[in-house]
């Protein structure tokens, strides 16, 4: 049965669901577990509005692939309604494999492990559930296609992925800096020698998008706050996992019991259907509800650390251009563990310090290139009187020193 549905989004208004077999993706458990978990993570203490998920996320990149593949088939490209699908399918569940708070614990919750590298996982189990519909999206995603144009679509430096998420959560922040306009944009796309393209005349509105998604990353994805935030998430989780080891903590949480006392490498969840269904089973609510729980646990470390991240009293972070030294993190550390009355290997789960970094263009990575009007070929970077993208393509490096706010440094 096909069941044609509407979804009503604050950003493109209706979205239509194309066919039965998208909607069953919708509605399978799976996909709805990404309801749960926010497209930005802790971003809401900074930006209150923020607090969309990859649910919205996913339907509005099928969205734009939808409006990308109709502009392309209006220029004559070949794309068959086998291949149209799959590429809708594939953008869907491009995002699948995020576990909770998205990238915040994408490697301390599970160290090492990429949300990607799970999403191809993901879509091999429905592949066997949906009795093998999903061969071609696979091939898609994992760049195995005849017809590269559609991998780039999906994951390129100019995908209908980036172009969701920049002007979405631009929305939903309110900051209006990342606006982009990315109808023209979807309208200028052409395929050259397989390849996706720009049309000439779309070159500002690429200088604008390139441009949004560096005033992004410094005012959203890299606000301090956010950083303190998400180091303090992470500090937790670390504290949770060695108590869990050490037989001094533990849950209810079926699935995230396993997550705190193994650490799972990739080739774990190749080995194991059940680990994979595991981690499905968790996310944003298991871990708020397992904080909430943690605040009032005997463990000083992991109840302080708790009760920080419920009462909003997150660490302060300091920015400078140049790394902070081990000296200045066991400068720190010494006042903590005097300040909290901790020994100091306790001490150094209120610290966090590295590196954070911003290229808007990536010159080593895949083009966005421009047809020009006489038919040549050539790289954004590299087109006429846009100085800014070659500004833009330099990757500028800032570092942080977070620890308690009641710590001076």
């Amino acid at each position: 049965m096909n069941k044609k549905k509407i979804i009503n989004d604050p950003i493109y208004g209706f979205i239509k669901i194309p066919d039965g077999l998208l909607f069953r993706i919708i509605e399978h458990p799976f996909f709805q577990r990404l309801r749960r978990i926010r497209q930005l993570g802790l971003t809401d203490y900074v930006y209150p509005g923020a607090i969309h998920t990859r649910f919205h996320h996913a339907i509005g990149a099928m969205h734009l692939m939808d409006l990308a593949l109709q502009s392309l088939k209006s220029k004559g490209v070949d794309i068959s309604d086998e291949e149209y699908e799959a590429s809708l399918i594939a953008i869907l569940l491009h995002d699948i494999g995020h576990g909770p708070f998205s990238h915040a614990l994408e490697y301390s919750l599970l160290e090492g492990v990429d949300h990607e590298d799970l999403s191809v996982l993901i879509i091999q189990l429905f592949n066997e559930q949906f009795k093998n519909k999903f061969d071609l999206s696979l091939k898609i995603i994992n760049g195995e296609y005849e017809k590269v144009f559609l991998t780039q679509l999906v994951s390129s430096q100019l995908d209908v992925d980036r172009l969701d998420y920049i002007n979405r959560d631009s929305f939903f922040t309110g900051v209006s800096e990342g606006k982009i306009g990315f109808e023209r944009i979807l309208k200028m796309l052409n395929v050259v020698n397989n390849n996706i393209v720009v049309e000439e005349k779309a070159i500002y509105s690429i200088e604008n998008f390139l441009s949004s998604r560096r005033l992004m990353y410094w005012q959203v994805y890299l606000h301090k706050t956010t950083v303190g935030a998400e180091k303090l998430l992470i500090q937790l989780i670390k504290r949770a996992k060695f108590l869990a080891k050490s037989s001094k903590l533990d849950t209810n949480n079926t699935s995230l019991r396993l997550f705190l006392l193994n650490d799972y490498k990739l080739q774990d969840f190749y080995e194991s259907q059940d680990l994979l269904v595991a981690f499905l089973n968790l996310d944003d609510h298991d871990i708020w509800g397992s904080i909430k729980i943690w605040q009032h646990h005997s463990d000083k470390v992991l109840s302080e650390l708790s009760r920080m991240l419920i009462e909003r009293d997150l660490f302060k972070v300091k920015i400078s251009s140049k790394p902070f030294k081990k000296k200045d993190a066991d400068a720190a550390a010494a006042k903590i563990s005097k300040k909290y009355h901790l020994p100091k290997e306790d001490a150094n789960y209120f610290i966090a310090f590295g590196a954070l970094s911003n290229a808007a263009y990536e010159l080593e990575s895949s083009k966005i290139n421009v047809v020009m009007k006489n038919g040549d070929i050539v790289d954004i970077a590299l087109a006429s009187d846009l100085p800014n993208i070659k500004a833009m393509s330099k990757i500028v490096k800032k570092y942080y020193l977070c620890t308690p706010k009641s710590v001076s440094l």
